[in-house]
């Protein structure tokens, strides 16, 4: 009878692993840290992170008041190959490739981060607000959003660029508004729907009926519990950003003459595309940082998407 009693009273093991205290650690956290594409992507971006970080001693400027101006090796036309003071090669005018290489990490980091921020924070604040109120206020934001969404992005964004770049000089601030201009009305579609969804839930519905204001229930439950597939979109689009201005300069619509941008860099092998089996490096090194710079954020969207998503869980 005792060790009938003893053993009844003994939670089997299955109870005791419910009341076994959780991690504190997230389970998506644990999913990226486990992932080798999350790995892989953020090895990148640490890479880029000590290239740009530590520019001024790998690539020292010239002129320490413009170190995104990229030294000219020269004036010749012809790209030069490289060689010991110029271990990438030159460009058409003799811009460094290497010197613009290096800064140019920088110029991405800036242009990624900033112009994904911008269009995440009001993207997303546009959709929160859309998707929670409703009514007339959700469908004149729904038409706004429906016309921005009518111009291809990156032809509405070109002309924009040539329009702002006749009143402001600086090119790179004007690539950066065309790119949140039309880029905010994807954030505002994705987080509406998400809205839509969880602003019905039961945890929802008792802090209305205990008399929660609208904003704290907004901003307190709502946002939070919808700002996953933001966070995915937004990791994907650091990298896309990058890209979109990346044609911008090679374009001519980005940044200034000689400074330091991959796409402007690649814009002066457009005369020598015949050659490239000759002049393969003023192509290959800019193109190479641009490819694994887009790489990287792509590799940790993705990994981010497997990680947040339930759908991508294999576990039951």
């Amino acid at each position: 009878m005792v060790t009938e009693s003893k053993r009844l009273i003994r939670p089997d093991t299955a109870t005791a692993q419910t009341l076994a205290p959780r991690s504190r650690v997230p389970a998506w956290l644990i999913a990226l840290l486990k992932n080798p594409v999350s790995i892989t992507g953020t090895a990148l971006v640490v890479a880029f992170v000590v290239v740009a970080v530590f520019a001024p001693l790998i690539a020292p400027p010239p002129i320490p008041s413009e170190p995104y101006q990229i030294p000219r090796q020269g004036f010749l036309s012809e790209p030069q190959p490289p060689a010991q003071g110029e271990p990438m090669g030159t460009t058409q005018g003799q811009y460094d490739i290497f010197y613009g290489v290096v800064w140019g990490t920088r110029t991405a980091f800036k242009i990624g981060l900033i112009v994904t921020s911008l269009t995440f924070l009001i993207g997303g604040m546009v959709g929160a607000v859309s998707g929670y109120i409703g009514g007339w206020a959700d469908e004149i934001i729904q038409r706004i959003v429906e016309i921005f969404l009518a111009f291809p992005f990156l032809l509405a964004a070109l002309t924009l660029a040539t329009i702002l770049g006749a009143k402001i000089q600086n090119g790179l601030i004007t690539g950066m508004i065309a790119l949140v201009v039309f880029g905010w009305p994807g954030y505002t579609r994705l987080i509406r729907g998400d809205i839509l969804a969880v602003k019905n839930m039961d945890y929802v519905m008792a802090a209305r009926v205990v008399g929660v204001p609208n904003w704290r229930i907004l901003f307190r439950h709502i946002i939070p519990n919808s700002f996953y597939s933001l966070l995915v979109v937004a990791s994907l689009d650091v990298g896309t950003n990058v890209l979109t201005f990346a044609a911008l300069s090679f374009l001519g619509l980005g940044t200034s003459e000689g400074y330091a941008d991959w796409g402007q860099l690649l814009s002066y092998a457009r005369n020598w595309i015949p050659t490239l089996n000759t002049h393969w490096w003023i192509v290959v090194f800019p193109g190479l940082a641009l490819l694994l710079f887009v790489l990287a954020f792509n590799l940790i969207g993705d990994a981010f998407r497997d990680a947040l998503d339930p759908r991508m869980s294999t576990r039951v």
